[in-house]
């Protein structure tokens, strides 16, 4: 039988510069497990505040109510009016919401108008702000709300739609509802709970942040003093730990003449290298190769710890899985490869009842034996450690007997009580477990008892995708990119050498440019390219003998012009109908973009580059790698002007059968779409009816019906390669 999991080393493995920004001292730390306990405390505390709020966010919606069924506290239940009321009724209260100025990829998973809403419909002490100040590629990720500097939350939940849920995560939850209505998936998730010291040094961080993001200078901190009458910390909530030191760890890329931060990397590889019985990970992503090279060199070793990762089933979303999700899959894969001596599990929760959803664990907890205890943002992926700004707090048994003692109890507790809530049992029962078999895998298998367990995860990919996903390098970054080495990486050395022709060609283009812009300017031309003008040229097309070729040739022209492919799909359905607007739009589509690759191909990287600058650098941003699957995603992602990415792939010199056939499948779904709904739009615009607006209904249900259809489909395809 193994030692007992609170056999102790002695040596501490938090060290201010090191793993973390500093250690400051909280009277009161609590974990809040689930949205349900987090949204209810955080209510509370921004009730009570009475100079400041700080909020940073990677997502926020002012449209959720943080208490599904009504807080029934006399403010209003929607987060943004709430916000707004609180600090409307108190003078000398400031509060600033900072949120990441997210990617087009995530445009339809957010609220519409955040600023609109956040900040000019509210009052002018609460400032919203979107943040963009991080490298391509990258993304800010903190989850910090400080209240006061008197009261912190940090961990892995924001204030947004589908977090809500509580810890029996109940298949049929009828309170778990986004806030149009709609029903979403059990979600698991953790935040912390700080006072004191800790919480004026994390609103040390959220005014850098914000001063680093506006340039402006937030509202100075008070010195605060103990005051039960306006005590932010919730009154429902019990310290799990009073009187402890706090750690604050952090992720900051380079940035601008910044330096990196990376505290959060060095705080896994000290706490996974110092672990002497078990490594207790709770997380949503596992994709990193540096940390699991160090949990291979820990499983290597003869009596190394015990490695539990709880993980999700699945990614959320088609593109997760075939990214974040086939990454995940191959570590897995190189650690059963290196446990040599059977210490290794990854585990995913069961919950009866759910059928095709599971439970989407979302924290970001881990536990070194009973010594070490981690609450924060930080996946356990490359660009948590090394490109998106993170937060993590954690705290060490250290001490004298008696107090390091009572702080091992508390990691025990607190680590425990994450296993009960997955094996539907007791932190007690679960400790009982652990000290009768000596061991983290088997005290789980002993526990399964009902339907709810934690059940081994056994990731696979199917071949074919592992062989399309590249590895780490685009997708998980393990440090912030260079647009001109992504624009490498994508582009051949050989298509950039300069040469007389193509220098010839940048300036002939130039000219033209510069001609097309003076003509834009002082003559009518800027009128006539518009979507009534380019309706009525299309009518006058439409009984023209040769109209197909007329079609095809004003795609192509209008290609090199850089008019929106939209503007011209939607103008060809109008005019022309479902079935031929649909085949005019797909071949015009595919004539025009391979008239600009070519001129992309002939003027090469250099010459594009210095064309499109900027865009160049967003577009690379998406690119996983050469090929149909690039131009698949490229094509489905709102990442740059159709003429551009034509440009830039002719430079990268992907093979025209690969571009062709991605830019295919990737667009033709969409313009039918398109065609089929501006078509009937029209005719009800035009021709208002009973019938037409039922039509109009009926094809945008079809579209509804084939997308959830495609959807449902993927997963089935999923579900069977799993």
């Amino acid at each position: 039988m193994r030692e007992s999991l609170s056999d102790h080393s002695t040596a501490a493995v938090l060290q201010p510069g090191r793993n973390c920004w500093r250690i400051e001292r909280a009277r009161r730390f609590s974990m809040l497990v689930d949205a349900d306990a987090y949204f209810c405390a955080v209510r509370a505390a921004i009730r009570r505040a009475r100079h400041s709020i700080f909020i940073l966010s990677w997502d926020i919606d002012s449209r959720v109510w943080l208490v599904p069924h009504g807080a029934n506290d006399g403010c209003p239940e929607p987060l943004g009016d709430f916000l707004h009321a609180i600090v409307a009724a108190r003078p000398d209260l400031h509060a600033y919401v900072l949120n990441w100025d997210f990617a087009m990829l995530y445009a339809l998973e957010r609220e519409w108008l955040p600023v609109y809403k956040l900040d000019w419909r509210t009052h002018r002490r609460l400032e919203f702000k979107m943040d963009g100040q991080h490298p391509i590629g990258g993304s800010h990720h903190q989850k910090v709300v400080v209240i006061d500097d008197s009261v912190a939350f940090v961990g892995g939940l924001d204030l947004t739609r589908s977090r809500w849920d509580t810890p029996e995560h109940a298949c049929r939850e009828p309170r778990r509802r986004d806030s149009d209505g709609r029903p979403h998936a059990p979600f698991h998730d953790v935040q912390a709970l700080v006072d004191g010291a800790a919480a004026r040094a994390l609103g040390e961080l959220a005014r850098a942040r914000w001063r680093a993001a506006t340039g402006h200078e937030p509202v100075a901190p008070r010195e605060v003093m103990p005051d039960a009458a306006h005590d932010p910390w919730p009154a429902q909530v019990v310290p799990d730990l009073t009187d402890i030191d706090v750690a604050i760890a952090r992720t900051e890329p380079a940035f601008e003449g910044r330096p990196g931060v990376h505290e959060v990397r060095q705080l896994h590889l000290d706490a996974i290298a110092a672990a002497r019985r078990s490594l207790f990970f709770e997380n949503q992503y596992f994709t990193s190769g540096m940390i699991a090279d160090a949990l291979a060199a820990r499983l290597a070793e003869p009596d190394g710890p015990e490695v539990l990762i709880v993980s999700p089933q699945t990614q959320s979303g088609w593109l997760e899985q075939v990214t974040m999700g086939v990454l995940r899959a191959r570590v897995h894969r190189r650690l059963r490869q290196a446990d040599r001596h059977g210490r290794y599990r990854m585990a995913c929760p069961q919950i009866p009842g759910l059928r095709e959803q599971c439970l989407n664990v979302h924290s970001k907890v881990f536990a070194i034996d009973d010594d070490l205890f981690c609450i924060g943002s930080a996946n356990l992926s490359n660009r948590s450690m090394a490109l998106d700004t993170e937060c993590n707090l954690v705290i060490e048994a250290s001490g004298d007997g008696p107090q390091r003692d009572r702080i091992r109890a508390a990691i025990t507790h607190l680590r425990n009580r994450l296993l009960a809530e997955h094996l539907d049992s007791t932190p007690q029962e679960v400790q009982q477990a652990i000290a009768a078999h000596g061991s983290l895998h088997r005290a789980i298998d002993a526990l399964r008892h009902s339907d709810r367990t934690l059940c081994r995860l056994d990731p696979v990919v199917a071949p074919e995708l592992d062989s399309l996903i590249p590895e780490q390098a685009l997708f998980d970054p393990e440090r912030p990119i260079e647009p001109d080495e992504l624009v490498t990486q994508f582009v051949p050395r050989e298509a950039s050498k300069p040469l007389p022709a193509r220098l010839i060609g940048l300036g002939m283009l130039a000219i033209a440019l510069a001609l097309l812009a003076v003509v834009w300017r002082f003559t009518p031309l800027r009128e006539w390219i518009n979507l009534e003008s380019l309706v009525r040229y299309a009518h006058e097309l439409e009984g023209f003998p040769l109209a197909p070729l007329a079609v095809l040739g004003s795609y192509v022209v209008a290609g090199l012009l850089v008019v929106p492919v939209t503007l011209l799909i939607a103008v060809t359905g109008i005019v022309f109908g479902p079935l031929n607007g649909s085949i005019y739009a797909i071949a015009g589509t595919l004539l025009s973009a391979a008239v600009t690759y070519g001129v992309g191909h002939w003027l090469g990287r250099d010459t594009v580059q210095r064309l499109v600058g900027p865009r160049i650098n967003r577009l690379s941003q998406r690119i996983a790698r050469r090929g149909i699957l690039a131009m698949v995603v490229i094509r489905m992602l709102p990442v740059a002007p159709f003429t551009v990415v034509n440009m830039v792939a002719g430079a990268s010199h992907i093979r025209f059968r690969d571009y062709m056939i991605g830019t295919t499948m990737g667009m033709a779904p969409g313009i039918m779409m398109t065609v089929t709904f501006v078509h009937h739009l029209a005719e009800a615009v035009r021709r208002p009816s009973a019938g037409t607006v039922a039509v109009l209904a009926g094809v945008a249900l079809l579209i509804i019906g084939l997308a959830v259809g495609l959807q449902r489909l993927l997963k089935r395809k999923e579900d069977r390669t799993a």
